[in-house]
């Protein structure tokens, strides 16, 4: 069978946004494993989980951070085999599941939501950097982390992100090594951190609160199918097991959630814990290797935000505008947008924001698996798909509005409203797809 489009030089596209990422092209297993690891190093990773824990109690966070990591890497064990499969971005991707225009709207979601975590990220490296060298205002701190972030994602995966991920990694695991020991030298080991919790005892169900909690970064299914697409297929069965499977979620959500649970309830911070206070902690409690272990960790999860956000905009204005602008180009309107959001009260409504977009990309996640699992072979891109493809569309509009409408009744209604949205789009969509097929070609691996 022939494929869809023929694939374009990677000097024209070196990120390939247009077309399937071709043999040539596809990354040596270490290096894809060493650009991908990049989203394990977040202080977010740290703080969400302390956080859960002083609401829901220590052990129900922590079984919330194990069946997230299960839940994670099973989705994206699948997600991890298609992409390399057929070498589509999410951008292709999405054209066969709501039409060209459609998919305009998936990678406007998915870029605003990279943005977003660009900011949180990014600003947690300005605060340490202001706070270590308080001759910098808060606003040259800011423009300083997106002058050096943007050029750091101006390269392809293939060429850049790799070695530069794979140089910091060991640096971040002896940061994080080092945080602990310091603290346990500083303040001695307490039991504490297992018996946090609200006033009046953990609820029954926190556990289910915290996985709910931890759907909201979905997203990540999104980021794995930018990242996998570039897998060898010869390496796909290490890919969906170990790169984007349950060792990199056990690392990334347990082991980074337990260390979290532990440096919020060891170190003394002024207020509630957020990311800047323990950035604020660390730095006292470790002085320069803290504000190096900070940078560390959130420029190499900045790689990922900034990147994505970068050839998203790419695709997003190709397909709604048929503008096509250069990677440069679209890399500094990112690092314009990141700074002027850092410049905003972005933290009053960026959470909010961030939960609608979430219904969204649960929603997204659900019609692609239904689309995997029952029509996996019929894909269609470019020319060959409609402008708006209804039976995606509508079931993605039906889908994200009952989890908004979960959302907005408050509650326990509000937890369910990640889990409703995920479920009833990959229903609706396997029903509607059946009365109305894509109808396209299918396609052999690239």
């Amino acid at each position: 069978m022939a494929q869809l489009n023929q694939p374009q030089s990677q000097g024209s596209d070196p990120d390939f946004t247009r077309s399937p990422v071709p043999n040539h092209a596809r990354m040596p297993r270490f290096g894809l494993t060493m650009a991908w690891w990049s989203v394990c190093s977040a202080m977010f990773w740290l703080v969400v989980s302390a956080t859960l824990a002083l609401h829901y109690g220590t052990l129900n966070t922590l079984a919330g951070l194990v069946l997230s990591a299960a839940c994670f890497s099973l989705i994206n064990g699948v997600i991890s085999r298609y992409a390399i499969r057929t070498g589509l971005s999410v951008g292709l991707f999405s054209q066969t599941l709501f039409g060209r225009s459609g998919a305009a709207l998936a990678t406007l979601i998915f870029f605003a939501t990279a943005i977003y975590y660009g900011v949180f990220e990014g600003s947690v490296i300005a605060v340490a950097i202001q706070a270590y060298f308080p001759s910098l205002t808060l606003n040259q701190a800011y423009l300083l982390v997106v002058l050096y972030s943007v050029p750091l994602v101006l390269g392809s995966v293939q060429r850049w992100l790799d070695k530069l991920n794979g140089v910091l990694l060991p640096f971040y695991l002896l940061g994080l090594a080092t945080a602990v020991v310091m603290t346990l030298n500083t303040y001695g080991y307490s039991h504490a951190w297992l018996e946090l919790g609200p006033e009046g005892g953990a609820p029954a169900d926190g556990w289910w609160h915290c996985f709910t909690t931890f759907m909201g970064v979905w997203i990540l299914m999104m980021y794995t199918w930018d990242y996998a697409r570039f897998g060898k297929t010869e390496d796909t069965g290490y890919h969906a097991r170990f790169n984007f499977g349950l060792p990199f979620y056990l690392f990334t959500f347990v082991l980074n959630g337990v260390v979290g649970i532990f440096l919020a309830a060891s170190i003394p911070t002024d207020g509630a814990v957020t990311e800047v206070s323990v950035v604020l902690a660390l730095l006292k409690l470790m002085g320069f290797a803290g504000l190096m272990f900070v940078w560390v960790s959130q420029t190499r999860i900045n790689t990922a935000n900034f990147y994505l956000a970068t050839v998203n905009l790419q695709s997003c204005v190709e397909k709604g505008l048929t503008l096509r602008l250069s990677k440069l180009v679209c890399g500094g309107l990112v690092g314009g947008i990141v700074y002027l959001l850092m410049l905003t009260d972005v933290f009053a409504f960026i959470l909010q924001a961030l939960a609608y977009q979430g219904i969204f990309v649960v929603a997204w996640v659900g019609i692609a698996l239904s689309h995997i699992c029952f029509d996996g072979d019929t894909l269609c891109h470019g020319e060959q798909a409609p402008a708006i493809r209804g039976a995606g569309v509508g079931t993605w509009f039906v889908a994200a509005g009952l989890g908004i409408g979960c959302l907005e009744a408050g509650g326990d209604w509000a937890h369910w409203s990640a889990p409703v949205s995920v479920l009833s789009a990959f229903g609706l969509y396997s029903l509607f797809n059946r009365k109305v097929p894509a109808g396209a070609p299918k396609q052999e691996q690239v």
